[in-house]
């Protein structure tokens, strides 16, 4: 990699842009036992009639903590697809720049680009669900901005591997981001303790996963002070409510209680596993660091209408490349599982 120039990739409007600075921006102690007349806030009090804090200071620093990293490096969002947004926001420019995502992978990456009238360049993973590092880096040219690794990758299920991802983040002239919305499933270790060694890394995470929180929509940015700044720049003041503040904050100061289920879960994939093992229209049993298995079957679209009829609902991936004939099994409770077995030991 060139010596890494940020500015160089920024947008030039966002450079010029002024944030906005909300009435919980000019005056920070809002904890204080204060009369506040600023905000143009209802007065009576019920709990969320003040404004939340717009930068999440006490969710942050417990995060901070236990993550290794600093407040400063931290950017929360509604959802991580808030915070993808904001990424696209910041360094492309529509009708100019491009992107390079690695199919079969989280489709938003692809809705996002065409959102923002961004080019989309789709690089296949090879058959064993990892990605060609020369190929990539083929298809990057001056007007390349981001590069976006899900890894574990959905649908696959699959790690990437770390010495394929070392040398695209090193090798590659833009910003690569790392999606690690299952991370807290993999028993291999992700890139946050690395953070600092690279300067254009960028690596999302998610509540809704091994938190179980999908419902508050909290995703989570971790990247270089400087990347940061530049984000906050241009996200709503108020994004992240004050509900899903305060239930985010109870959940992530009970760990143990999160690795507890996460070993469940674990336990229940394995269990699956072997009896997925057991099915005769399984064909293939892809391996998975997630909190979910892709399998191949002979029929998927009749497998799925036949699930549904039996009261599961599983998801049918065999639209995405190099997934025919592929069904998605999220991990459930001990009893959803078996309801799932039974199932497939029926059709």
């Amino acid at each position: 990699m060139k010596k890494f120039k940020l500015d160089s990739l920024v947008r030039e409007n966002v450079k010029r842009l002024k944030p906005y600075s909300s009435a919980r921006d000019e005056f920070k102690d809002f904890d204080r036992d204060m009369v506040f007349l600023d905000a143009n806030e209802n007065p009576f009090e019920n709990g969320v009639n003040r404004y939340p804090d717009p930068h999440q200071r006490s969710l942050k620093s417990v995060l901070a903590e236990q993550k290794g990293v600093q407040t400063a490096q931290i950017l929360l969002g509604n959802g991580s697809d808030e915070v993808l947004d904001l990424i696209f926001r910041a360094f492309c420019e529509p009708h100019k720049d491009n992107v390079i995502t690695l199919p079969p992978t989280y489709g938003m990456y692809k809705v996002l680009a065409e959102t923002n009238a961004v080019e989309n360049r789709e690089v296949l993973l090879w058959e064993d669900f990892q990605p060609v590092v020369e190929h990539i880096l083929q298809r990057s040219d001056d007007h390349t901005k981001l590069l976006f690794l899900c890894s574990p990758n959905n649908p696959t299920g699959n790690g990437f591997d770390p010495e394929k991802v070392e040398e695209l983040i090193i090798k590659f002239n833009g910003l690569v981001i790392i999606d690690e919305a299952y991370i807290d499933f993999s028993g291999k270790e992700g890139w946050l303790s690395r953070l600092g060694e690279f300067p254009n890394l960028i690596i999302t995470q998610t509540l809704s996963k091994a938190y179980g929180m999908a419902g508050v929509r909290l995703g989570i940015c971790y990247a270089s002070e400087a990347i940061i700044t530049i984000l906050k720049k241009i996200k709503p003041p108020y994004n992240v409510n004050q509900l899903t503040q305060q239930r985010a904050l109870e959940r992530v100061a009970q760990p143990n209680r999160v690795q507890q289920e996460v070993a469940r879960i674990l336990r229940e994939r394995d269990n699956l596993i072997r009896a997925l093992g057991q099915i005769p229209f399984v064909q293939k049993i892809y391996p998975t660091d997630a909190n979910f298995v892709l399998v191949r079957v002979d029929k998927a679209d009749l497998r799925y209408q036949q699930l549904v009829s039996h009261g599961v609902v599983v998801r049918n991936r065999s639209s995405q490349p190099l997934c025919d004939n592929t069904l998605r099994f999220t991990i459930g409770t001990e009893q959803e599982n078996k309801k799932l077995i039974e199932v497939l030991r029926t059709i």
